[in-house]
Order: structure tokens, then sequence, then C-alpha cells
């Protein structure tokens, strides 16, 4: 898809019936549209859904101003729902998306009708120790010492340390699913854009977690007006357990699903869930308007304090 100053390749899910809400989901650093299929799959009888590899990642190519920040992925996503006149959308959103997504949702809440975020890079200042070598890779040099020290490692090896960071069982993804990972790694690592895209994202989101006042992404996140979905893994390495509470207080009409035994990934180490977790937010919801918060472990849903 062609869009003034960039071009994205967007993954679609065709619609059991006509007439289904439209929906945007947003993959984390590293990832692409392929992190969302087995939710577009779980949702298709309720959701017509589009799934974009942002700008550098999956199949698209870098933007042509090189501006690989929040911001920049923000604008990229409401690019794509404004030239199909989708919005406004159910807007998902995991890592980086899940902060390109609250930046959307707090900015232009006429384009967002409920947001679902799955362990989303919400400043957490100082990071658990299991991010610090992602936040490395924003330093200048990082990457070459990186590519230096693993010279060695075959595509398989390296797959294996991100399906270890990114799954609270790494064993749970299956021989076939394991074979595309390391297929779509090494496509991906050839790319000569690679690493330019891998350094900019990862500075765009430590500068985020940088900023104050009302450009804080947490600032932002209380300005949302949309009834908002919260997915917290508590084997998690990459976004603390420990900020699902905070993230809850924040969003002013939120649900939240806490996933002990699940990592950074819930929507595809436990899509079930999640995707139940979002039918039970449009059931009270019906898309739109306010709840009650409620607190999810595993899928089972039990009251919690309401708030206004």
């Amino acid at each position: 898809m062609s869009l003034p100053g960039l071009s994205l390749v967007v993954r679609e899910r065709t619609s059991e019936r006509q007439g289904l809400e439209p929906a945007v989901l947003v993959h984390g650093l590293g990832g692409s549209s392929q992190n969302w299929t087995q939710l577009m799959d779980r949702l298709a009888d309720r959701l017509d859904s589009q799934a974009p590899d942002l700008p550098g990642f999956g199949f698209s190519p870098p933007p042509d101003d090189g501006d690989y920040t929040v911001a920049g992925h923000a604008r990229a996503v409401v690019r794509l729902i404004e030239s199909g006149g989708r919005g406004p959308v159910h807007l998902f959103g995991n890592s980086l998306g899940g902060a390109v997504a609250t930046k959307v949702a707090a900015a232009r809440p006429d384009l967002v009708r409920t947001l679902t975020l799955v362990s989303p890079a919400l400043p957490e200042l100082p990071p658990q120790h299991t991010a610090w070598p992602t936040a490395f890779v924003s330093m200048p040099g990082i990457p070459a010492l990186y590519l230096r020290a693993t010279r060695g490692w075959a595509a398989e090896r390296r797959t294996q340390e991100l399906l270890a960071l990114c799954y609270g069982d790494p064993s749970s993804v299956g021989d076939r699913a394991r074979a595309e990972a390391v297929e779509e790694y090494e496509r991906r690592i050839a790319l000569p854009y690679f690493w330019d895209a891998m350094v900019r994202s990862t500075r765009g989101i430590v500068n985020a977690y940088t900023l104050g006042g009302q450009h804080s992404l947490w600032r932002q996140a209380e300005r949302v007006l949309a009834p908002t979905l919260l997915v917290y893994g508590g084997r998690d390495k990459l976004v603390s357990f420990r900020m699902a509470r905070k993230a809850s207080l924040a969003f002013r009409d939120s649900r939240l699903v806490t996933l002990p035994d699940s990592g950074h990934v819930a929507m595809m180490e436990h899509p079930d869930v999640v995707a139940r977790a979002f039918r039970d937010l449009l059931d009270h919801t019906g898309g739109h308007g306010t709840h009650d918060m409620h607190e999810t472990n595993s899928g089972t849903t039990s009251a919690a304090a309401s708030r206004s």
C-alpha cells in the first residue's frame, strides 16, 4: 500500500461475513504483521482485520524520511487508517506497537473504537534487568559488537535466543512454526536496512521513555478515551509484570488480563485467552462506551474495584 512518504505491506484477514467492524493490529520491535495471524484467525467472525508491517519491518521498506520514532510509527498507522476510511477501528498493539497505539488513541480518538495493548512498551524506569540488552541495541557500535560476538551462530540458535526472550515457554512453539521463524530471521537479517531499522526504532523507544510533560506516554495514556484491554505476562522479560497495575490505573476505562505463564507475546503464546478477553470487551462495550474495570487471571474474570 503506497501512502505519502512511505509504503506499507498490510496483511489482511478476510472476515467471515460482511459488515464487521474494522481492526488494525500493530506489531512490536523486530516483529511483523505475522505476529497477529493467530489472533486475527480467532476473531474473523467479529473483525475485519488489517495488520501492517511497520516501516522497515517485515516486508515494508524503510520510510522515506528515516523516522523510526514512536511518533513516526504512529503517523504511519494514522495514515493507514485514514487512507482506507476505516476509522474508528479496534486498535491493537504489542510492545513497541503498544506505545504506538497508545499515542494514536490519545491524539486521534476519532480513529479508535477500542484499544487492546499486549505488553505495551510504556516507560518503566529502571527497566527490569532482562530488558537491558534490548535497550543497549540503541547505543552506537553495539550491533557491530553483537554481530562479531555471534558470528559463528547458526540461524537456528539466533532464533532460539529470540524465542527464549519473547515466550514464557519457548518449548510451546511447534516445529513448523520454529522452522518458519528461522527462515524469516534469515531473510530479515540479510536486508541492508535491518539493523538501521532495529537501532533507530529501539532508540525511539528509549527516547520516548525520557519524555516528560504532555509528551510522556503515561500522560498520553491518561488521555485515552477508548475502552482499553490490557494484557500482561508474568514471565515477560521485556515489559515488567509489575507495570500491569500502573497501566490499569493510567487508562481511564480499562480491563486488565494477567497471564502468569505468558511471556512478551501473549497473542502468539495464548491467542485463545486474548481472543476471549477481547470478545468480553466487545460484549461489555459494544465497541464503545464505558464499563467497570475487571482483572482477569489466566482468562477467569473476577470483579475488581471500579473507578470513574
